[in-house]
């Protein structure tokens, strides 16, 4: 992966949102340690890596929710904490792992607040912002849900309603931690092929290898808040580093020469030893 510091914005292959040996300490414990990130624009980059190595704080990080303890989040190559909250909100969307509200809204009122960093206070929407929740509803395939109460839908609705409130948000750079959770099958794949498919520089916490290789264009894989291995997905999901960050034996398979691999998990290294 290339870093953000050489290049100049807007030029071919330069970088957008990115990290450089970011490093955050909470309550006497690192939680991530020199960690860099730089996708190139347009890519969709999954954060892969076991429970606790760091995947959400570095979300957090890049959106400027967190404060990196040392090192540097970069938007346009200038410092994230040196510019507005509110610019960076125009540009970053996140979505979060679970999203609720006790306030009575429809879906298009929740996907709606997309459009608060755009306009002045107090304000009412203007015709581009109804264009942008109208299109962000379409593009969700939750048109026909615009008058929903937003308390009646089921926990993978709810989800596709906060990718809708991220895009109406119009960002260049999209964040997602989780968002296949609690989704079925079918819906895991519907919305990593909408997200795959955005023209935004996509990063998004995952925990299915297999989904990662089949939509991510990179993987960035973390562990003990360590990046240990970054590439392409053929480059980084192999047998050996698995096994060394997960704890778990795999084969790695290619069906029909596709290029992206496919992981079939055999078990665990334990289990395996007392075989």
């Amino acid at each position: 992966m290339t870093s953000s510091g050489s290049m100049t914005p807007g030029s071919p292959g330069s970088t957008t949102l990115g990290a450089e040996r970011v490093a955050r300490t909470a309550g006497g414990r690192l939680i991530l340690d020199g960690v860099d990130i730089a996708p190139e624009p347009g890519t969709t980059t999954a954060l892969l890596g076991p429970n606790g190595s760091g995947k959400s704080t570095l979300l957090r990080l890049l959106c400027g929710v967190l404060e990196p303890s040392s090192g540097l989040v970069t938007l346009d190559g200038r410092p994230l904490a040196d510019l507005r909250r509110r610019d960076v909100a125009r540009r970053v969307a996140v979505v979060e792992q679970q999203a609720d509200t006790l306030v009575e809204l429809t879906v298009a009122e929740v996907v709606r607040l997309g459009r608060i960093p755009h306009r002045r206070a107090w304000s009412p929407p203007t015709a581009a912002d109804e264009h942008a929740v109208r299109d962000a509803l379409h593009r969700t395939g939750l048109a026909d849900r615009a008058e929903q109460p937003w308390q009646t839908l089921s926990g993978g609705e709810r989800q596709r309603v906060q990718i809708a409130r991220a895009l109406a948000q119009e960002p260049r750079e999209l964040l997602l931690d989780e968002p296949t959770n609690h989704l079925d099958i079918q819906h895991q794949h519907d919305l990593l092929d909408l997200v795959s498919a955005l023209p935004v520089t996509t990063i998004v916490a995952l925990h299915d290898l297999n989904l990662a290789a089949m939509y991510c264009d990179t993987i960035v894989m973390l562990s003990g808040g360590r990046v240990v291995a970054a590439g392409a997905p053929r480059e980084v999901l192999e047998p050996a580093l698995i096994a060394d960050v997960y704890g778990v034996r795999v084969t790695v398979t290619h069906p029909d020469g596709d290029d992206r691999p496919h992981l079939r998990v055999l078990g665990t290294l334990a289990r395996s030893r007392s075989s």
